[in-house]
């Protein structure tokens, strides 16, 4: 695998290093010795599955707080979409910044998103599917999100979102009581 760094601190857009022949290739998705080597989480508890029908769909931007902090690693495995992250740690160098790439079953790419970064992500196309893995299990209690377009931080999504949930369309303004920075002050 290639790990790439990205202006979030501690986010990574992998690449797999394909090894091939006329067969077709093989590449490894997760390597735990790789993993630590790069100083990245190694344990993921649950593998999730989305699948999003219509293009112009948004997901996100989605969070745990801690102890439920969750690292993911999300790789689109059909159609194409287009990934976020978003650092909310306080005492982060990234704090306030984001990060978008284009991961697509054709590319192959994966995003690893740190624990107290927010994750979301808008399909370019019909029929976008993606599986992720995540180091903490779903704790309804310390969900949070931030709104996609959220002027703090002003996130240039490639597209104009058409359709998403209304959860997601009515997370609040950011602020520190309910996006909880004070209990993100620390995790890495």
């Amino acid at each position: 695998m290639i790990f790439h760094e990205t202006p979030v601190a501690g986010c990574r857009l992998i690449e797999l290093e394909k090894r091939g022949d006329a067969r077709g290739f093989f590449a490894r998705l997760f390597c735990e010795r790789e993993f630590a080597q790069a100083g990245l989480e190694t344990r993921f508890v649950q593998a999730n599955n989305s699948l999003t029908a219509e293009a112009g769909t948004l997901r996100g931007l989605h969070y745990q707080l801690p102890p439920a902090a969750e690292v993911k690693l999300v790789r689109c495995v059909r159609g194409v979409l287009w990934d976020v992250v978003l650092d909310l740690r306080p005492d982060s160098p990234s704090f306030g910044r984001w990060f978008g790439a284009e991961l697509s079953a054709e590319n192959r790419r994966m995003m690893y998103v740190p624990r107290g970064c927010a994750h979301g992500f808008v399909t370019l196309g019909d029929d976008a599917e993606a599986l992720y893995f995540v180091s903490a299990f779903y704790a309804a209690e310390a969900e949070r999100g931030v709104r996609w377009n959220d002027p703090r931080f002003a996130i240039d999504w490639p597209i104009t979102p058409k359709i998403l949930s209304d959860k997601d369309a009515a997370w609040p303004d950011f602020n520190d009581e309910f996006h909880g920075t004070a209990q993100l002050r620390g995790v890495r």
